[in-house]
């Protein structure tokens, strides 16, 4: 049996980050990570973004010291022992533990029926098989109109491929912008040259010799060369639950990160946490959570203390517009808009019951403490109040 002082399950961004922590605290302990993917770890973000715009791919990868630390690719975990402190893979090794951190993350979400060579956006093969489809200077269609709908939609288009985009909402984002915004996305999008079709659903997706047709609800029928989803992802918290730990939405840590066993950390896309700038739990799906969460895990790991109280940021590019964001974005919140240039710079502000829970910097850039110190203050604010706050 091979024995670890620490293991992680998990080599994305947030295991890395862990194996940061750790190292600040214990430079030489053995460290196992395990993932099931053939890949060291890599930077996740830019699959959607970076690497559509000329970045060399050699930049995909996440520089780790190897000294004392065995990765373990291709290899899925099926069982925690949490009595012996051990772990089991889908080939009957065991591995033990010490402390065990559940860096899992999640899978992408997929439709109800599987058709060949439609690619689920989600991981590095994802995006090695989309650019080399996309080279050809194909008519992809693009599911979702969330972070990666419209971010691929975007790379593609960048590229010299043509885009139809599907999607359930009137417009991009619709749940998270306000709804003259998101309608202008549409517009923008429309502008460049992307085929909108919005407020409709995927009914059915037929393989052939020239590629693909897709059928909508309203009775589209679509001919395209690849088909690419993107409508969120499913958190892996099932190993955990199966172990008997605390899943609510994710799984469930307190402010040092432990699960309901203190041996075992859970950090990143699957952990739910409770923030206490905005007085709840809440889960992110984030490059910022995943970095800080998984070094703060990593460091409490090592023998040190620290509580997890940051507020994450997110931030997504769709052509020439982007923005950073902080708290809680919901379209149905009272929405505070102050723009200075119309849907090109601008600072929104979503409030619930006269306090800020959420701050969108629409190609503003550099206010990001401004905009956190703002969701900790017990406001109350007006409308007044807010606008130029953030310049």
């Amino acid at each position: 049996m091979l024995h670890y002082p620490y293991l992680i399950i998990g080599a994305g961004i947030t295991g890395a980050a862990a194996i940061r922590g750790i190292r600040k605290q214990d430079p030489t302990g053995r460290i196992g990570i395990i993932t099931d993917e053939p890949h060291p770890p890599y930077k996740r973000p830019f699959l959607s973004k970076a690497l559509w715009k000329g970045i060399s791919y050699d930049k995909v990868w996440i520089k780790i010291d190897m000294q004392h630390i065995d990765l373990h690719q291709s290899t899925s975990i099926i069982r925690i022992d949490r009595q012996n402190k051990q772990v089991v893979d889908d080939l009957g090794t065991v591995y033990g533990y010490d402390n065990l951190l559940l860096a899992t993350g999640g899978v992408a979400r997929h439709l109800p029926w599987d058709v060949d060579g439609v690619i689920y956006f989600r991981e590095l093969d994802d995006y090695l098989q989309l650019k080399s489809r996309a080279e050809a200077g194909q008519h992809f269609a693009v599911i979702g109109g969330g972070f990666i709908g419209s971010e691929i939609a975007a790379a593609l288009t960048i590229n010299g491929n043509k885009v139809t985009m599907i999607y359930p909402e009137a417009a991009i984002g619709a749940r998270i912008y306000p709804e003259a915004l998101a309608h202008f996305l549409n517009r923008y999008y429309q502008e460049k040259g992307i085929n909108m079709l919005a407020g409709q659903t995927v009914d059915a997706i037929t393989q052939h010799s020239d590629g693909y047709t897709l059928n909508t609800q309203a009775g589209e029928t679509l001919d395209v060369d690849g088909v690419v989803v993107g409508i969120g992802i499913q958190i892996n918290s099932g190993l955990a639950e199966a172990a008997g730990l605390k899943v609510d939405n994710g799984i469930l840590v307190d402010d040092f990160l432990h699960t309901s066993d203190p041996a075992i950390y859970a950090a990143g896309d699957a952990a739910n946490f409770f923030n206490p700038a905005l007085g709840n739990r809440m889960r992110v799906e984030h490059e910022d959570n995943a970095n800080v969460m998984g070094e703060t895990a990593g460091r409490n790991m090592a023998g040190d203390a620290v509580p997890y109280d940051h507020l994450p940021f997110f931030y997504t590019d769709l052509f020439d517009l982007g923005y950073e964001a902080v708290g809680e974005l919901d379209a149905g919140m009272e929405l505070v808009e102050d723009w200075q240039e119309p849907f090109r710079k601008g600072v929104i502000y979503y409030l619930k019951e006269k306090r800020v829970r959420g701050v969108l910097l629409w190609n503003t850039w550099g206010h990001m403490e401004t905009a956190r110190a703002l969701i900790a203050e017990a406001g109350p604010f007006s409308s007044q109040q807010l606008k130029g706050r953030i310049r």
